[in-house]
């Protein structure tokens, strides 16, 4: 549990990774009722920041066995050594591993493309699953597509060393999309979605400061929030030189007092011969945040609920990413196999969170490095 929050921050940023190997600079909108071709993609990440360290796998293969049904698994492994700062001004270094499972089906119907998954997550102390379901609609004649799709989760929480510690905590998510085209070579989408949780929220081994003191975490035990994201993304190829590029921004709020920006734009391009050998992506992603109503660096008074920790509090992140991959031919042109990886630079800078060892406002800077195979079969 203690490194769960990390955990999910780096697994937001490795999902990010899994459109690099698709090969195609500007994915049409009417795809919904396509299944993806059958194939697999395999990548390996490795995260260090903060004080945290993450390294492991991650496996996607998708096959059909029907003309219409897709059952696909994946698989996704967190190796982590964890020292950050709420580590060890409060508590020991420590390592663990994280696994996640996942299965799911889809079923194309006409216009209409159906997915069902199912995940479940497992660290020495937090077990995670989650059920899926989201169905995708073509209207007006495919220049536009309507998302909807509701998840549940479930989680155990447990303590080290604490046999007589268990809780749990329960997550529901909506969420609605429209995608639409412009052009041909300009689409926009726009998405929201609404979150729900119940239970226990906060962390067993988390430690707030009241008066100085330390103190456990109070956190209330529901929390409810709203985000929406709107994003647009153009082909801009002119004389035989393929590229494109994307903007989006998202705006967060929820019942705790948090509320968040996050802005981002990137820029695409097929490099080499005519036929695009290379497709190379350079990123920037800016985010704030507002702490939540009850976060407290160091408290000034008791209060029924107070936390001190950082990710409800205020900070702001810089993101500096890029990403490359190849077609491999020869033997392997008939698998469309392709070969990536990407880099980004993460710099979080927290202006109410102290660093206790000197006394100075926390920040740090992460890098995450991934290296990606996909192809089809």
């Amino acid at each position: 549990m203690a490194a769960t929050d990390t955990l999910r921050r780096i697994a937001r940023l490795l999902a990010r990774a899994l459109g690099l190997g698709g090969g195609a600079l500007l994915a049409p909108a009417a795809q919904a009722v396509d299944l993806p071709p059958d194939g697999a993609e395999a990548l390996v990440h490795i995260y260090n920041g903060g004080g945290v360290r993450a390294v492991g796998p991650a496996l996607l293969v998708r096959k059909s066995i029907a003309d219409r049904v897709q059952l696909s698994g994946q698989l996704y492994v967190d190796a982590v050594s964890n020292a950050s700062i709420d580590v060890v001004t409060t508590a020991s270094p420590f390592k663990e591993t994280r696994t996640e499972l996942g299965v799911g089906v889809d079923h194309a119907v006409r216009d209409t493309l159906l997915h069902l998954g199912l995940t479940n997550s497992t660290e020495p102390d937090y077990t995670a699953r989650t059920l899926a379901a989201d169905i995708s609609q073509e209207v007006w004649s495919g220049m536009a597509t309507v998302n909807l799709g509701f998840s549940r989760g479930a989680d155990q929480v447990k303590r080290h060393g604490d046999p007589g510690f268990a809780d749990e905590a329960r997550h529901w998510q909506w969420r609605a999309g429209w995608t639409q085209v412009l052009s041909p070579r300009w689409l926009a989408a726009l998405s929201a979605e609404s979150l729900a949780d119940d239970g226990y929220l906060g962390s067993p081994y988390r430690a707030a400061r009241v008066f100085g003191a330390l103190v456990p975490e109070r956190v209330p035990r529901s929390r409810s929030g709203q985000a929406v994201k709107l994003r647009v993304q153009g082909d801009l190829s002119a004389n035989s030189v393929r590229q494109a590029m994307r903007a989006e921004g998202r705006l967060y709020r929820d019942n705790w007092g948090v509320k968040a920006v996050t802005l981002e734009g990137g820029y695409s391009r097929y490099l080499g011969s005519a036929t695009g050998d290379w497709l190379a992506e350079g990123f920037v992603r800016l985010n704030r945040q507002q702490a939540a109503s009850f976060y407290s660096d160091d408290a000034t008074r008791e209060t029924l609920y107070v936390s001190r920790n950082r990710q409800l509090g205020s900070f702001t992140s810089t993101s500096l990413g890029a990403k490359a991959s190849r077609a491999v031919g020869g033997r392997w042109q008939d698998w469309n196999l392709r070969l990536g990886g990407s880099l980004e630079l993460v710099n979080f800078r927290h202006s109410d969170y102290t660093d206790l060892r000197s006394g100075a406002a926390y920040r740090f800077t992460g890098l995450l490095l991934q290296v990606q195979a996909t192809g089809s079969f």
